[in-house]
């Protein structure tokens, strides 16, 4: 197996994934600058690392593992910076309520969904907003799948808890959430 991927393959990789890559990374950092950021060296992580790559698999939720990892060693960073005293500038803040949702009830949903807990947040991003069913992303994240299916549901009733009913119809479905498996 070749340590090295081609030009023309790296190119296709980027062009088919780079769009879901970025808007994983707004979603879970709600900043440009830091999804762009993520973008960037996920590519470049994907590419040095094509080799570990299992050809027989989809390679979406082996991009988004990696995604998902990038984007929790920065955010780590950032709180790190945070802590010591250097705050990044208030501009690279730039909500993602202000450049994703356009109407006021995606706005209320997108304000609940990030104050749900990392993991919980993480659960709805990807399987609502990125498309991916259950068994992608336990693979993605290497969890169970039961662990999937409890954090979802987790996520999905405590926001069930905070919205008006009615209002986000994905969220009074209750199991049917599970039949995308």
């Amino acid at each position: 197996m070749s340590n090295e991927i081609s030009k023309e393959k790296a190119e296709m990789i980027f062009k088919e994934h780079s769009n879901y890559i970025y808007r994983v990374a707004l979603f879970l950092t709600k900043s440009k600058e830091l999804a762009d950021d993520i973008t960037q060296e996920t590519f470049i992580q994907v590419f040095r690392k094509y080799y570990t790559f299992n050809p027989s698999k989809p390679i979406q939720p082996w991009l988004y593992k990696v995604t998902l990892n990038i984007t929790r060693n920065m955010l780590r960073k950032q709180k790190w910076l945070k802590f010591i005293g250097q705050l990044p500038e208030k501009s690279c803040l730039n909500l993602v309520e202000n450049t994703v949702f356009k109407t006021e009830e995606e706005n209320e949903l997108w304000r609940e969904i990030s104050t749900l807990h990392y993991k919980s947040r993480e659960m709805v991003i990807l399987h609502f907003y990125s498309g991916m069913k259950l068994k992608e992303i336990s693979d993605s994240l290497g969890i169970p799948l039961g662990t999937c299916k409890s954090r979802l549901n987790s996520a999905l009733s405590t926001l069930r808890g905070r919205l008006p009913e009615n209002d986000f119809e994905f969220l009074n479905k209750g199991g049917d959430t599970f039949e995308t498996l």
